[in-house]
């Protein structure tokens, strides 16, 4: 696989977050959706008040939410990465996360990984909200990253 700088930071209580299998799943969808080699992807995996300050701050609302992503921009709020090209970065609330492998009745790794894969592809134009037809275009990219993991739900 072409190389890729990957930054994921981890600042939430976790005993059972799979790191390196989430920097490889970033990797996999980076190359299947045609990112140049040497792009960079910042993920920060928080807590439910860093995420909602987050979407209060950038979105209007006032309440934690799973993922959110932001595509290249000044400011990135995860640092220290290299001064290559950088996709984005991404936030993922692993309280929430947490919650919701619990309700879907997924492993918490297999929801980080929808978070992560439904992050990366919003940072790649895709969207789910404007009509159908775009709901099912990335729900079918999310099928097809995410394979047996069984993590493939509604946003």
């Amino acid at each position: 696989m072409p190389g890729y700088d990957i930054s994921i930071e981890l600042t939430a209580e976790s005993t059972n977050a799979d790191i390196s299998a989430l920097a490889g799943l970033a990797k996999r969808v980076m190359v299947g959706e045609g990112i140049a080699a040497g792009t960079s992807l910042a993920v920060l995996i928080t807590d439910d008040d860093e995420i909602r300050g987050m979407n209060r701050q950038f979105r209007g609302i006032d309440e934690p939410t799973d993922v959110l992503s932001f595509p290249d921009e000044a400011g990135d709020f995860v640092q220290g990465i290299s001064q290559a090209p950088l996709l984005g970065d991404i936030a993922i609330a692993l309280p929430t996360a947490e919650r919701q492998a619990q309700g879907f009745g997924h492993s918490l790794d297999a929801e980080l990984a929808h978070l992560l894969v439904h992050g990366i592809l919003h940072l790649c134009q895709y969207d789910h909200v404007e009509n159908a037809a775009d709901e099912a275009r990335m729900r079918a990219r999310e099928e097809y990253y995410l394979g047996d993991l069984g993590a493939v739900h509604s946003h």
